[in-house]
């Protein structure tokens, strides 16, 4: 009797060690910088470090830069924002290069390219405030709302989207955070900090998509601290939202190519002429499946960003394979993929932030119509703002804005790099508009390139030398670049392979786990309850079949009969994953003797649902089903180690009583 209560306790004890590294996994600090004791204003303290790049890891400084949290309060809180010096590898060194990365909503502080500029540069990253410092201005209620719609721009969810955005500025505004700080402006005066912090009396800039926006921004109010700026994807102001009418012309130019292309144009005569079709007719369901019409839209208009190889299945490629080729399946796939990836795509409140410069010029936009008829109408643009009633109209603008809101003149050596078919920042608006107020600029338009992420792909060495060259001697040499024709056909995962895999890999799991589950019955009915030690190994060992049968019988009745579930959610993941593990454990438990079996089956049935729900209450995206799956596994083997005590306690008292 002794040696099993020892041996329950040591299970009852593994269970809690399981649940306590669990909980230090999820509740570990994170790598956000802090503020330090004593800090002020505008002070940075570095450490020596490394920095990963393409090429490997490179001695670099990193430290943690203080600054006011909005500088035009005197009474700001103060933030920490974190900086990396990627040290040049050899000397003479020119100017650093200061990076400024694209979004808005992204960090600031990947750049596996920066090897390229280092022979003779240092290479600066400074974390953008509201994304990697120490107040994040993350929007759940933003996320909830687009991963809980029926299609995340449909006429149903724009109102629902608007109203998450207010909530999350008065979340946010209650607890502390000055929105009015987190600015363009305010950005770049936390580049001049960093700048004097570290003793550099000139720098210069290489900055994308967004981020060109800050680079703009920089050079209006400190052109005495910069030599050269490199701009890719350009994006002047009042183009923070995509235009209908700019897309279409685009999607014209493809048109052109697919022409051109004797595999395309046995397809279709006109490219843009099928997709509009294909948009217009789009099918709501593939069989039992709902299609959401603005996700396949709006993912649409992202993948048509990047023809590059390395984008893919997020490509212009892919994407005009699946109007032309798809059918339903693939417009399903595009459907879900929209959902898995877009509504956790950026940091909400920051990108809100941000993008209040270009707020009156959305305005603007939809106030003269919106969309005039387009290939894929305002969805893009709705997801952005929130439609007409979006964002601007609840989020605080700050006053910094005001000042930079259309193109100011400037005299900073400039370089202006576009790709020839970018759906996000087309070349065309930087030439009309930017590169007349450069009285140093220059601009160099790439022949069958998209956006940034094609610049950095494509030809690497050459976009190495011509920024190195400009940053080195202001000469432009894009001569090393050469045409990249557009491969209509390199499609190494079709949509309608993404559909198949999607729908066999969650049929076929939820059937494994069924039949999993039928031959725990049916080895119980023929051969009783097994040893403790392989009631131990076959409790461990179902856990991810049932785990993952019960998440998918949810996916597949959201897919079905819910489309407004998000399919990595607790309501989807929650009660078929507590529900199969619990049954699971309670089959595969070493003992016969047990009051009802109704009852104990039902206790542990709760405890795989309670373990289940409070872990996934720490999770989030496709995490959230993998901490739930361990949280009822843990619940369930609690109950039953608990159980288990119990009987013993009661069994011993009548022998210790005799």
């Amino acid at each position: 009797m002794r040696l099993s209560l020892s041996r329950r306790a040591g299970a009852f004890a593994g269970v809690a060690a399981v649940l306590l590294v669990l909980s230090t996994v999820i509740f570990w600090p994170d790598g956000t910088p802090r503020v330090p004791p004593g800090a002020t204003p505008d002070s940075l303290t570095v450490r020596p470090c490394t920095f990963d790049t393409e090429a490997g890891a490179r001695p670099a400084d990193c430290g943690t830069l203080v600054v006011a949290e909005n500088r035009a309060n005197p009474a700001s809180n103060l933030i920490a924002l974190p900086v990396i010096r990627i040290r040049a590898t050899a000397q003479p060194t020119g100017e650093p290069i200061f990076r400024l990365g694209g979004g808005p909503g992204l960090s600031n502080m990947d750049f596996p390219e920066a090897a390229r500029l280092t022979d003779h540069h240092d290479v600066v990253l400074v974390g953008y405030r509201g994304v990697d410092g120490s107040r994040r201005l993350d929007c759940p209620e933003v996320t909830s709302a687009l991963q809980s719609s029926e299609g995340m721009t449909g006429p149903d969810a724009l109102p629902v989207t608007s109203r998450a955005f207010g909530q999350c500025a008065n979340r946010l505004r209650r607890s502390g955070v000055d929105l009015t700080g987190y600015s363009v402006v305010q950005r770049v005066e936390d580049m001049e900090s960093a700048r004097k912090a570290l003793g550099y009396p000139r720098i210069d800039l290489v900055s994308s998509s967004a981020g060109t926006r800050t680079a703009m921004v920089y050079g209006w109010r400190h052109p005495e601290a910069l030599l050269r700026s490199a701009m890719i994807s350009v994006n002047p102001p009042g183009h923070l939202f995509w235009d209908p009418r700019t897309t279409d012309s685009q999607f014209a130019q493809y048109a052109e190519l697919c022409r051109a292309d004797a595999a395309c144009a046995a397809k279709t005569p006109d490219l843009a002429a099928a997709i509009r079709d294909a948009v217009a007719t789009m099918p709501p369901s593939w069989g039992p499946l709902a299609i959401k019409n603005t996700n396949v839209r709006i993912l649409s208009q992202y993948a048509m960003h990047y023809n590059g190889g390395g984008s893919a299945p997020s490509n212009a490629p892919t994407a005009i394979d699946a109007y032309l080729d798809g059918g339903p399946g693939a417009m399903w796939a595009m459907s879900v993929l929209a959902d898995l990836a877009l509504p956790t795509s950026t940091v909400w409140g920051e990108f809100a932030s941000f993008s209040m410069i270009d707020a009156p010029a959305t305005q603007q936009y939809y106030a003269q119509g919106g969309d005039p008829g387009s290939i894929l109408g305002n969805a893009s643009t709705d997801f952005l703002w929130g439609g007409p009633a979006g964002f601007s109209t609840a989020w605080p603008d700050s006053p910094d804005n005001a000042e930079y809101r259309t193109v100011r003149p400037s005299s900073v050596e400039t370089l202006l790099v576009g790709g020839e078919l970018d759906f996000s920042t087309p070349p065309v608006n930087a030439t009309k508009e930017l590169l007349p107020a450069l009285s140093r600029g220059q601009q160099v338009i790439l022949p069958g390139l998209g956006h940034t992420n094609d610049f950095w792909e494509h030809r690497p060495e050459a976009g190495e030398h011509l920024l190195t060259t400009f940053f080195d001697t202001g000469r432009v040499d894009s001569s090393q670049f050469d045409r990249r024709p557009v491969d209509f056909d390199a499609v190494p995962l079709s949509m309608p392979t993404i559909a198949g895999l999607l729908v066999g890999v969650t049929t076929g799991g939820a059937l494994l786990g069924l039949l999993v589950l039928g031959l725990l019955v049916r080895k119980r009915l023929r051969r009783g309850a097994p040893g403790r030690r392989a009631s131990r190994w076959i409790r461990a060992l179902i856990v991810i079949p049932l785990g993952l049968a019960g998440w998918f019988l949810g996916v597949l009745f959201a897919w079905t009969l819910a489309p407004g579930w998000f399919i990595a959610g607790p309501t989807v993941v929650v009660p078929g994953a507590g529900l199969l593990i619990g049954l699971g454990a309670y089959l595969a438990r070493s003992t016969t003797r047990s009051g009802s079996r109704f009852g104990g089956a039902a206790a542990t049935v709760a405890g795989a649902l309670v373990g289940a729900w409070l872990a996934a209450l720490a999770g989030t995206g496709l995490v959230l089903p993998a901490v739930a799956i361990v949280g009822a596994a843990l619940g369930a083997n609690l109950v039953l180690a608990l159980s288990g005590r119990r009987r013993h306690v009661e069994m011993a008292a009548p022998a210790a009583a005799g």
